[in-house]
């Protein structure tokens, strides 16, 4: 995944804000999240908007290697330290000083190896495996996992000490079907940046029928299978027939919908401020434009809503959550016209 998180949700919206606020702190993080909600991506913003940005950023996958190799791999070793050490490897904590080390699959990570990286986390130093020297590291420690950390530590299959020391900071990415609202604009944003790297040919938004069926779906691999299917549809062709194909094909693989309200396709709004329409500056008034805006957006959204649900009042109201006298209110005042045959 790129490094830009996209999306309108509160989730991602907080997210961002995490980002701006502890980038430049050094504090160990711990990213939550199921897989292919991108973990990784918010990693790697982090370490692009730290002062440690342009100094390593060393990966290491905690669920790929068995302990002998990953702790090797971690701490590094002197030549002759084991059968086959023929010459001395840093390791990459050593690799990182200064700069990031991203722990992925932390959750994986057994006891026995749990215990040295909690000593490390808090003494800043380590010993190489066979060596007698420690080795300082400074490296800022990130880790990322799917699992539910709460729950392995209830198993015991977590350090409690080591899950307080590495989550300082702790944040979690919510599953795509908790944010539906961020399908459309990922679907816009993946549709342009595949047609760049493929040079494929021009593959349009999909139509609202289709980003609403996108949108009820319930995403099992998240982000990533999002990704995976919008590159299928590159390589089959353009058009809404072909992800109706593959969204076919998703579920019969164990997808299911999930019941949410419809989520609209990102669209160009009329602007609510335009220098070309002002001649006189004493009309700008913050307060003014605030309303102007707000009333923009909901005229929008109430509009959407009433047309989803055929006008149904009633409908409309629970999924809007307000009463139905402010429906009424809002309808009258922000001049959103039924039609002929609206239903009250």
């Amino acid at each position: 995944m790129d490094n830009e998180l996209i999306g309108v949700s509160k989730n991602i919206h907080r997210i961002r804000e995490l980002i701006d606020r502890i980038a430049q702190t050094g504090l160990n993080t711990i990213v939550c999240g199921e897989t292919g909600v991108g973990k990784e991506l918010v990693v790697q913003s982090l370490y692009q908007k730290s002062d440690r940005v342009g100094k390593p950023f060393v990966k290491v996958n905690c669920a790929a290697l068995p302990d002998s190799l990953l702790e090797s791999e971690m701490f590094g070793y002197e030549q002759g330290a084991f059968t086959g050490a023929e010459r001395r490897r840093r390791g990459k904590f050593e690799q990182a000083h200064g700069g990031v080390l991203f722990l992925d699959e932390i959750g994986d990570m057994t006891l026995p190896l749990q215990s040295k990286l909690l000593h490390v986390l808090q003494g800043g130093d380590f010993t190489p495996l066979g060596s007698e020297k420690t080795v300082k590291t400074n490296a800022w420690v990130i880790a990322a996992t799917n699992h539910e950390l709460e729950k392995e530590l209830a198993a015991g299959r977590f350090r409690e000490d080591l899950y307080f020391r590495l989550s300082a900071i702790k944040i979690l990415i919510e599953p795509l079907r908790n944010r539906q609202e961020d399908i459309p604009y990922l679907i816009d944003y993946y549709i342009q940046k595949y047609q760049r790297e493929f040079n494929a040919r021009e593959l349009v938004m999909p139509r609202q029928k289709t980003i609403d069926r996108l949108c009820a779906y319930s995403w099992p691999g998240n982000v990533r299978e999002l990704q995976n299917m919008l590159k299928r549809i590159m390589i089959l062709g353009d058009g809404d027939e072909n992800i109706s194909a593959l969204m076919n094909v998703t579920a019969e693989d164990g997808g299911t919908a999930a019941p949410a309200a419809s989520c609209a396709v990102p669209a160009t709004a009329p602007p609510v401020f335009d220098s070309r329409d002002l001649g006189d500056l004493s009309v700008l008034s913050l307060k003014k434009m605030r309303k102007k805006a707000m009333d923009q957006v909901e005229r929008e959204v109430i509009s959407y809503v009433l047309q989803k649900t055929a006008w149904n009042r009633s409908k409309a109201t629970k999924i809007l959550k307000i009463s139905y006298k402010t429906l009424l209110y809002k309808i009258k005042d922000l001049g959103i016209q039924p039609p002929p045959d609206a239903l009250g």
